[in-house]
């Protein structure tokens, strides 16, 4: 069987450009600094954090609720 050049495809012509050489061009280096990584994150806090503002949110919901069942009576 013979090879027909990139995946199955029509072999590639001299003026295109390589699969490689086109992923360079495609996706240029970010400019500025190079950050650090960010500093370790405490879960429990987070978690914390994540039950309150669920608890605030039911509590919201259910107070305006109410208002509007108020509002409808």
């Amino acid at each position: 069987m013979a090879s027909r050049g990139r995946r199955g495809g029509p072999p590639a012509r001299e003026d295109e450009p390589r699969h490689d050489e086109w992923a360079e061009q495609q996706a240029p280096a970010p400019p500025g600094p190079v950050l650090p990584p960010p500093p370790p994150m405490d879960y429990g806090v987070f978690m914390q954090g994540l039950v309150q503002a669920k608890q605030t949110q039911a509590h919201t919901q259910a107070a305006l609720q109410a208002q509007l069942e108020a509002q409808n009576c």
